[in-house]
């Protein structure tokens, strides 16, 4: 079993920055494949960021040039970096962890972007 617990997220003006981070219970964090998901009101939840247990990442073309995601695996942590964010950013933001068949996911942190 494992844990995500994300956190960073807030309001923010257009064209601020916002650094998420999502903390993960276990002792294999290493061996998971990593992601971040978003969904605002009234859409389905989509694909923001994957990074994968080597490093290999993937973006969604709407954030591809803006967002970052990283791992450090001595702490257990995944991160994404958002940056020149617009109000199409403003959605609830979860974590992601799989490995083989198996899928974690965290409680979901809000991001809104407005001023």
């Amino acid at each position: 079993q494992v844990q995500l617990v994300e956190s960073g997220g807030g309001l923010v003006q257009p064209g601020g920055s916002l650094r998420l981070s999502c903390a993960a219970s276990g002792s294999i964090f290493m061996f998971y494949a990593m992601g971040w998901y978003r969904q605002a009101p009234g859409k389905q939840r989509e694909l923001v960021a994957t990074i994968s247990s080597g490093g290999n990442t993937n973006y969604a073309d709407s954030v591809k040039g803006r967002f970052t995601i990283s791992r450090d695996n001595a702490k257990n942590t995944v991160y994404l970096q958002m940056n020149s964010l617009k109000p199409e950013d403003t959605a609830v933001y979860y974590c992601n962890a799989k490995y083989v068949s198996v899928e974690y996911w965290g409680q979901g942190t809000q991001v809104t972007v407005s001023s």
